[in-house]
């Protein structure tokens, strides 16, 4: 008889264990990265927009093969080469600053080949809980991934504006190193064995992506959150672009300030990761989908109002809000779509809804840049604020409107579930 929580598997507990070495690492990363480039190296506004491009611009380029290699291959060990590769690319950072040898160009070719294994390993993540843990514990199993995540974003950026100042950035992205080795450490302690991946009909490579993607865009519920999801990080990318620009520039707050008004919008994610069951449960999965981003997501409008006063306490409790709606719409669509999924398209299906919902981060950080120069960081903030607010609208006015809940058990390949 299996135990009613995932706290009492073993495997499962060494995977948490991992990511949270590895969320902790990233929300370092997110915020001495920046830092490294616009207080130690003078990056411009255009120069910020690149970086954030560079970040995820390997999910428009290769996310869709790599949906097709990693069914191919089995999920743990494509995880850990991402993790050693990214341990490696981020360790050059602190060494080649140590030397004095280190440049804006460096640091943009690192992140974006960190952004290529994060492409595999992601892909491979969230095809691997499945397996792990069974398809009646994904929604426990995401929630307390989440959680994971959210509390490295309260932790993270507040610890890394701390770091910077006392350390320097460029030796604080060593804790982003170490957090990706201690996650392929935990990996390979995992004793659960991996079946062999099932073997497709087809052996070329056009075709099994176009399968994956025909498995998206068939689902309406599915094609509508990842139309939301994809809008939401497009503008989503314009802001991170500027954001550390405006709180530095145009605010005038120091980095271990900047630190923690990163880091707020992580609080709001901690109680959406825990209440997510909860409030899924109570409201209906569907509904959760279209009335949470409805509700929260406007209070990102509050941020441009930020002011070296009282109003940053009114942009913190915007990041709260909408930190909070973030992670329970996350939660909900991503369970869903681990679900409905066959086993033999998980990872082409991961990647197709990766490469349609983070491309989009990519021409996001461009599209920031070109605000900042063009609005100035103030503007661009007003317009990246607005256009995450709007992306609601694509699941406000789906057929997940009518729906209460959602279909839980994997399509046959005919299409029913």
């Amino acid at each position: 008889m299996r135990r009613a929580s995932l706290f009492f598997h073993p495997d499962f507990r060494r995977l948490w264990a991992g990511d949270t070495a590895s969320q902790l690492g990233t929300a370092v990363g997110y915020t001495a990265i920046p830092l490294l480039a616009a207080v130690t190296l003078a990056a411009t506004p255009l120069e910020m927009g690149l970086l954030t491009a560079a970040q995820t611009l390997a999910f428009l380029l290769i996310g869709l093969p790599a949906g097709v290699w990693v069914d191919r291959l089995r999920r743990r060990p494509v995880m850990l080469a991402a993790d050693f590769v990214r341990f490696a690319l981020l360790l050059s950072v602190p060494l080649a600053w140590w030397g004095g040898v280190l440049t804006f160009a460096q640091l943009l070719v690192v992140v974006l080949f960190v952004g290529v294994a994060t492409v595999f390993f992601d892909v491979a993540y969230q095809s691997y809980l499945p397996s792990l843990v069974g398809r009646e514990h994904l929604l426990e199993g995401n929630a307390k991934l989440q959680a994971v995540q959210s509390v490295a974003q309260v932790a993270g950026p507040s610890g890394a504006g701390v770091l910077v100042q006392l350390a320097g950035a460029a030796s604080t992205v060593l804790v982003t190193a170490f957090g990706y080795l201690t996650s392929a450490l935990c990996l390979l302690r995992i004793r659960a064995a991996e079946p062999e991946p099932e073997r497709t009909g087809h052996a070329r490579l056009v075709p099994q992506i176009a399968e994956g993607l025909r498995f998206v865009f068939s689902d309406k519920p599915l094609r509508a959150s990842v139309a939301c999801t994809a809008t939401a990080n497009l503008f989503g990318g314009a802001f991170v672009a500027v954001q550390v620009l405006f709180l530095t520039r145009t605010v005038g707050l120091s980095p271990a300030v900047v630190g923690v008004m990163l880091a707020v919008g992580g609080a709001g994610g901690v109680l959406g990761a825990v209440f997510s069951g909860a409030l899924t449960r109570r409201i209906g999965h569907a509904r959760t989908i279209w009335l949470v981003p409805l509700l929260s997501w406007p209070a990102h409008l509050l941020i441009p109002w930020t002011g070296p006063d009282w109003r940053l306490a009114l942009a913190a409790f915007g990041e709260v809000l909408f930190g909070f709606g973030v992670i329970v719409y996350n939660v909900a669509q991503v369970s869903y779509r681990q679900a409905i999924c066959p086993d033999r398209l998980m990872g082409r299906m991961n990647a197709s809804v990766r490469f349609l919902v983070w491309g989009t981060l990519p021409l996001g950080g461009l599209l920031g840049g070109a605000l900042g120069e063009g609005l100035g960081l103030r503007g661009a903030i007003w317009v990246a604020v607005a256009g995450e607010t709007a992306a609601a609208l694509w699941v406000v006015c789906s057929p997940l409107r009518h729906m209460r809940d959602l279909p839980t058990e994997a399509k046959s390949d005919s299409g029913a579930p």
